[in-house]
Order: C-alpha cells, then structure tokens, then sequence
C-alpha cells in the first residue's frame, strides 16, 4: 500500500503524525481561482511599471552624467 506523500515527507523530517493535518491550508483561506487571475494580472501591470521606472532612472542618470560633462567641457574652455 501506497503511503500518502505528506506521510513520506514528514517521517523523513522528522514532523509527528499529529502536525501533518496543519500543514493544509483551510478551504476558505485559499484564492479562489478568479482572485489567483486577479493577482497575477495584477502582479504583471507591477512588473511592468516597474520596468517603465527603472528606464526612466537610467535615462535620467545618463542625462545627468552628459550634463555634467557638458558643464565640465564649458568650464575649461572658459579657462583657456
């Protein structure tokens, strides 16, 4: 006879019989699979935004990096 998966596994850890039961989540704290979606689309619009930010850093930072260079190459000329 088979055992069941969590019995394995536990026996192999070291967890008691009477522990396994609170491993599952209950019925009514689980997602519902239209809440899952939610959170996924949800998740990918993050990401996305993310992305758009992290462009708009880099693009800011490089503009900063060539205006200092700019100004840099004005002072010393007005050196010379």
């Amino acid at each position: 006879m088979r055992r069941p998966i969590t019995e394995v596994v536990s026996r192999e850890i070291g967890i008691g019989a009477d522990t396994r039961p609170r491993w599952r989540e209950p019925e009514k704290a689980r997602a519902s699979p239209q809440a899952t979606r939610q959170d996924r689309k949800r998740i990918k619009e993050v990401k996305r935004d993310l992305l758009r930010k992290d462009r708009a850093l880099a693009e800011t930072a490089a503009l900063l990096v060539l205006s200092k260079k700019v100004e840099a190459i004005f002072r010393k000329s007005e050196d010379e």
